[in-house]
């Protein structure tokens, strides 16, 4: 990874340019940030962001979306977007010799869509959809289902996809009122991987300093939330359960140490979660703990997936892993194992120049950070078995778990008595 940096300028209209230089690297990658998600939406708009990001794709000033498809693939390259909680994106992906293809499409979605009535109405269809699909897939609406839960009552609650009422009610003049007030200075943010950062903030300069009267989204930190437990109905034989707590911030400086904490209980075949719940009593088919993150609260929690008679021991059993594990502390070398794993993971998604610009963007939007792949496994190293038990007992609060089960209507998961998972 030698002689891989990272830069960070400003457009004459001060918008933020992070590029990340990559020698040799015969790909080039742009993205356009913009500082609003499902959090900033309000009661009757929620869903709005994520529709508004698709409409943009659909027809600018210049192009439509097939005319944009020809341009990209013929250029060897990709466009895509995203929504998040605090982040829309949008992103084109070339080879070098054709980089001007991306800056140009990805630029003109951003800065000159037409937002009109057609477009809002074909890609409702499409939106809604993707979020019936998603509820059709249970291993990724129990996601969405645990943030709902532990962010009750919060901003954070609002999942990206929105509300399918108010999403078919949306019209164009909303999606352009939205749009004329978030996608602004100061709003927005330019990421670019193996680019020239010259060449960079001219585009970023001559695309979008004229954007400029907005004003950043207002954001309160989410309460500690108390642990909850509940049960939704879905028409699926195969139930999925959630259980996990309110962890750090983005920027918070015990983050490493949080990660550390997810792979020693749930990250990888030799994680004491997948050992003790599936290796050894074989009570579910997958199972893992993960951190997600968001600018001032996060979430560690563990997935499993197991048919319907296995849920409440293997609920149980989590719970005791996760008891012992307060009681006994680490093992030997085990942190050593869960270090080796999580940077290995970060170097293997480091290789591909699309992984390198979600990072990229997302770090610098969510905590301003610009943070290089080595200095990340630096950070890495540094944590202590005393920083893993440290968060472990300020995380892993058995009156603070937030506990979500989905699966076939069933009284006896309705009625369930939480306490039989306390630890």
């Amino acid at each position: 990874m030698n002689g891989h940096t990272i830069s960070v300028s400003k457009t004459a209209g001060g918008i933020p340019v992070v590029v990340e230089n990559i020698p040799d690297s015969q790909s080039v990658a742009y993205m356009i940030g913009v500082a609003t998600g499902s959090r900033d939406e309000t009661e009757g708009i929620y869903g709005l962001s994520h529709l508004l990001e698709h409409t943009v794709f659909r027809e600018t000033k210049t192009m439509d979306s097939y005319q944009m498809a020809k341009e990209i693939e013929g250029a060897g390259g990709e466009l895509n977007a995203f929504t998040g909680r605090e982040m829309t994106a949008f992103y084109g992906i070339t080879i070098k010799e054709t980089a001007d293809v991306a800056r140009r499409i990805v630029g003109d979605i951003v800065a000159n869509p037409l937002i009109n009535e057609k477009s809002t109405e074909l890609e409702k269809k499409i939106v809604l959809q993707e979020l019936s699909m998603i509820k059709n897939e249970p291993d990724r609406y129990i996601h969405d289902l645990f943030s709902m839960v532990l962010w009750k009552g919060h901003e954070l609650e609002q999942d990206e996809g929105g509300d399918e009422k108010l999403v078919e009610k949306m019209t164009f003049e909303d999606l352009r009122a939205y749009y004329d007030e978030k996608y602004r200075i100061p709003n927005l943010s330019v990421y670019a991987v193996g680019a020239d950062m010259e060449e960079t903030v001219v585009w970023a300069e001559e695309t979008l300093d004229g954007m400029s009267g907005g004003k950043r989204n207002v954001r309160s930190e989410p309460p500690m939330p108390k642990g909850k437990y509940e049960f939704v109905a879905n028409d699926s034989d195969h139930y999925q359960v959630a259980m996990g707590f309110q962890a750090y911030g983005s920027s918070h400086p015990d983050r490493a140490a949080v990660s550390m904490l997810s792979a020693v209980l749930g990250s990888g075949t030799s994680s004491r979660l997948f050992q003790d719940v599936r290796e050894k009593k074989a009570l579910v088919y997958s199972i893992f703990t993960s951190v997600s993150q968001n600018s001032d609260a996060s979430s560690l929690a563990t997935y499993m997936s197991c048919t319907k008679e296995n849920v409440a021991e293997a609920m149980e059993t989590t719970s005791k892993v996760i008891g012992k594990f307060l009681s006994e502390g680490l093992e030997k070398g085990e942190l050593e194992r869960a270090k080796r794993l999580v940077k290995g993971a970060n170097v293997r998604a480091m290789e591909s120049t699309d992984n390198r610009l979600y990072r990229l963007g997302v770090n610098h939007m969510l905590n301003g950070s610009i943070e290089t792949l080595e200095q990340r496994l630096e950070r890495i190293d540094a944590v202590t078995e005393d920083d893993v038990m440290r968060v472990a007992e300020d995380i892993l609060v058995s009156d603070r778990m937030n506990t979500v089960v989905l699966g076939k209507n069933s009284r006896k998961f309705k009625n369930y008595d939480p306490t039989k998972i306390a630890f």
